[in-house]
């Protein structure tokens, strides 16, 4: 397919392709760091650093426990929590000990969860106590036989710790009532993997290192089957991306980067924990990305030089008061992905941290990044970049031929970095897959003669809430079991904050039916960023003549 026409607008010491066969998995990877590194700090957490020796220590004795459950090579293991120390050890524990990580997003409701844990077949979670009612009310219809329980202050020393912990769940009361009858608490399991024997197992480049759900183009969430060998090359190609700006911090300065994104979305688990963790960076741990005077008033205690975010994030903070109190004079890159970057936050973002922001490109197939503009460019290109190294992109027509230079066809993706296909669904796989190896993302691009990308449309219905995917047919599947409702479609309309937003129309049965009832529904059954923002009511759904939904026509219509 395509020759190379992008390599010649790569940015000096940039490679066209990266050798992801020096390391023969994540865990060979992650060894390496916390030998060579055992003295530097691996993550900051509310005030407290936590050294790579500790990681290490703390993920070989999860890593232990885990093994001492009599959990099979290749099992999966969900986890469940926010930004805090335990979830890099948990996975570096999980992948030690030869089973798979499956990443929950913490806010999902129970019908959410229910059917991740069962398409996965978890045996085991590890869940941070602040969604145990969650957990509680559909483990029974699940696989997961094994619970091992954290807290915000587990990590933090007993003082601290136990003064989190009371802030959390008496003062802010962020943890409901919840029974989960033979869970172990994190520090137990701990302590009960150090006394535990640990055997390494052997895990090679195509034994399957994680489960990272999508809703791909169906919106039934399908676990990408991502390999060692995808992350540690998403992992090599993303640090020879960003080399040209990081090469210029001082020497003898560790690189810190800033992890805001959830560690649950591939994004941040690749850009900012394995990449972080290959450099032997600090990583600056935001639990709750939401509350930006918290996470400024964090970042003014550190010096930093990497921020991955979304357009949402970077608006908010540039625009909110407490910006200049942070010290962005160290930042060398900002890469924004998720979601388009707005060129009003790029601008805006460039002027007031002297730090473009680097659109990337990238889905949980592809472990993620795909493309990104190059980190040495001053100016917002409005592209999604070129390819990065050991990267071929394709614009395909419907019959999946390449479409000449400039015309608008689906941008296909091919690389080390690609998932080896849709856990236990090769049917979905098949659609996905060309013969020739590439994935198509369902997004529709124009490709420049110099090797940049355009993204100008999407092929699916696909809804991009602040970065993340909503699937009109999921949240469509949900409202049709309300009594009251006919029918039901959704769409994604413009949003000032969060790039688009879920409008749903009904067509009721009740007419005693009201919207707050509705968004009552949806609140019990959606997690938030799926919750409609929009609710329409109508006597009647656009269709075809063969009965389809138009929802086109209720985009068009305000």
């Amino acid at each position: 397919m395509t020759e190379r026409i992008w390599l010649k607008h790569y940015p000096e010491g940039v490679p066209a392709d990266i050798d992801a066969s020096q390391y023969p998995s994540l865990v060979a990877l992650m060894d390496e760091s916390f030998k060579k590194f055992a003295d530097r700090t691996a993550y900051s957490f509310m005030g407290k650093d936590v050294s790579y020796a500790e990681t290490d220590a703390q993920s070989r004795a999860m890593a232990g426990y885990l093994q001492s459950l009599g959990l099979a090579r290749g099992d999966r293991v969900a986890i469940m929590m926010p930004n805090v120390p335990q979830y890099p050890a948990t996975v570096a524990g999980i992948l030690r000990a030869g089973y798979v990580v499956v990443n929950v997003n913490p806010l999902y409701t129970a019908r959410e969860l229910e059917h991740q844990l069962k398409d996965s077949g978890a045996k085991a979670i590890v869940i941070i106590e602040n969604f145990g009612a969650t957990l509680q009310k559909c483990i029974a219809n699940t696989a997961v036989k094994h619970v091992v329980l954290a807290s915000m202050g587990d990590r933090l020393g007993l003082i601290k710790g136990a003064i989190v912990n009371y802030v959390v769940r008496k003062v802010k009361k962020l943890v409901p009532d919840f029974s989960l009858p033979g869970a172990v608490r994190y520090n137990d399991a701990i302590a009960k993997g150090q006394r535990a024997p640990f055997t390494a197992p052997p895990i090679g480049p195509d034994d399957v290192a994680v489960l990272q759900y999508t809703g791909g183009t169906t919106g039934v969430a399908k676990g990408a089957v991502l390999l060692h060998r995808n992350l540690i090359a998403n992992v090599l190609q993303s640090e020879a991306w960003n080399d040209p700006v990081m090469k210029q911090i001082p020497a003898g300065e560790q690189s810190t980067g800033v992890c805001a994104l959830p560690l649950y979305h591939i994004f941040a688990f690749t850009v900012n924990m394995m990449l972080s963790l290959r450099n032997g960076g600090k990583t600056i741990l935001i639990p709750n990305p939401r509350d930006l005077p918290a996470v400024l008033k964090e970042l003014s205690k550190h010096k930093f030089h990497s921020f991955p975010a979304v357009n949402t994030l970077f608006n908010g903070l540039a625009n909110h008061p407490d910006f200049n109190t942070v010290d962005w004079s160290h930042l060398k890159v900002s890469v924004g992905g998720g979601m388009a970057v707005q060129r009003a936050v790029a601008k805006l973002w460039l002027e007031k941290t002297g730090c473009p922001i680097c659109e990337g490109y990238g889905l949980s197939e592809t472990s993620p990044s795909a493309t990104c503009n190059p980190v040495t460019s001053k100016e917002f290109t409005g592209t999604i970049g070129l390819p990065i190294p050991s990267t071929y992109i394709a614009i395909l027509d419907d019959d999946g031929r390449e479409v000449p230079l400039g015309q608008p066809g689906e941008i296909a993706i091919k690389g080390p970095q690609v998932m080896a296909g849709y856990w236990q669904r090769p049917d979905e796989t098949a659609k996905v897959m060309t013969e020739g190896g590439y994935f198509k993302s369902g997004d529709i691009g124009i490709m420049d003669e110099r090797g940049y990308t355009k993204i100008v449309d999407r092929k699916k219905d696909m809804i991009l809430v602040s970065g993340f995917n909503v699937y009109p047919n999921e949240i469509e599947d949900v409202v049709a079991l309300m009594p009251g409702v006919l029918e039901c479609a959704v769409v994604g309309v413009p949003d000032e904050k969060t790039g688009e937003a879920v409008k749903l129309v009904i067509v009721k049965k009740d007419p005693a039916l009201t919207e707050a009832q509705v968004k009552d529904f949806c609140r019990a059954n959606l997690t938030g960023y799926k919750q409609p923002k929009v609710i329409e009511f109508r006597t009647e759904l656009p269709k075809t003549p063969v009965g389809k939904i138009l929802r086109r026509e209720l985009r068009d219509k305000k």
